[in-house]
């Protein structure tokens, strides 16, 4: 009934602005990382023309990455805040998107709704309550204080000082992000979770396999693209977070490299170095962002069984 051009057609609109919103604002950053510095008022000058390029910044943070240097230090802190953020967000949101999925009919609505309200509020006020909870003599480093949870901490090595979780502390900083970003988390997986047809289980169940075998075996392989669509939807802002750190530490112990980039940009005098950063760090997520597409390719491909 419709021409086969139609339906690509209508796409190519938001197509198109899509790619003008990232393609001209990323070539700026390239053109500032390749451009120079003003020597008197410290500005960026961006060379807008290829050949005039000059890769002596590119250069330059590329051997302050090599191990030892200041800038593989922050990248290794950033990878492990992530890394370990990402696993809290698993561990407590498959759960959560498990039993919506499967168990909450009568409250799935409700706890959609929950899920969403966060969205409600800004993220800069979110991330400040845990300032006011975790503050000493706050509610939160009370109660923590009063279960021995904070004695527990401090002596498993976690937190370095148990009264002052805004002084400085990782573990702070990886709650902080997992608190920030849970949400964006659960929602596709639960997505995933909810359309994996329950005649794969009951399949499953019918051949001898118990509840956890059917989970492990069925379940979880169908929801392996909402598992990593949620990760890499998470994990993409996480590696250019730079206000989470600002506002629950603030130290340069817990600083990761976006907070390196926005220090170049807005307080230091060589926004050629941050827009360097910018790109490398572009370059890696590219990685991983080809890894996940790679993955749901291969997936889409397969047959469950």
């Amino acid at each position: 009934m419709y021409p086969r051009w139609l339906w690509p057609l209508s796409a190519l609109p938001g197509v198109v602005w899509l790619l003008v919103l990232f393609l001209l604002p990323f070539y700026a950053v390239v053109c500032v990382a390749f451009g120079s510095v003003d020597p008197i008022l410290l500005t960026a000058q961006p060379a807008w023309n290829p050949s005039q390029w000059n890769a002596g910044w590119v250069n330059h943070v590329l051997q302050l990455l090599a191990p030892g240097n200041i800038y593989w230090d922050v990248f290794i802190r950033t990878c492990e805040y992530v890394i370990l953020s990402l696993a809290g967000c698993i561990v407590v949101g498959y759960p959560v998107a498990y039993y919506i999925a499967r168990h909450a009919s009568r409250t799935k609505s409700l706890l959609l709704i929950l899920l969403v309200l966060p969205f409600w509020i800004s993220y800069l006020m979110r991330m400040l309550a845990w300032i006011n909870l975790l503050s000493p003599g706050g509610y939160g480093l009370r109660f923590l204080s009063d279960t021995g949870i904070s004695s527990l901490l401090y002596h498993a090595g976690v937190i370095s000082d148990p009264s002052n979780y805004l002084g400085g502390e990782s573990f702070t900083v990886i709650l902080a992000l997992i608190y920030g970003y849970i949400p964006y988390f659960i929602l596709p997986l639960y997505a995933s979770l909810d359309r994996i047809d329950r005649s794969h289980l009951e399949a499953a169940r019918d051949l001898g396999a118990s509840p956890f075998r059917a989970f492990w075996h069925v379940t979880l392989p169908l929801s392996k693209t909402g598992l990593l669509g949620g990760a890499v939807l998470i994990t993409l802002p996480m590696f250019g977070d730079y206000y989470t750190p600002n506002i629950v530490s603030g130290a340069p112990s817990t600083s990761m490299i976006g907070n390196q980039i926005d220090l170049y940009f807005h307080g230091g005098p060589q926004p050629t170095i941050g827009a360097a950063i910018t790109i490398l760090l572009s370059a890696f997520l590219m990685i991983l962002m080809g890894y996940y597409m790679w993955t749901i390719h291969r997936a889409s491909r397969e047959v469950p069984v």
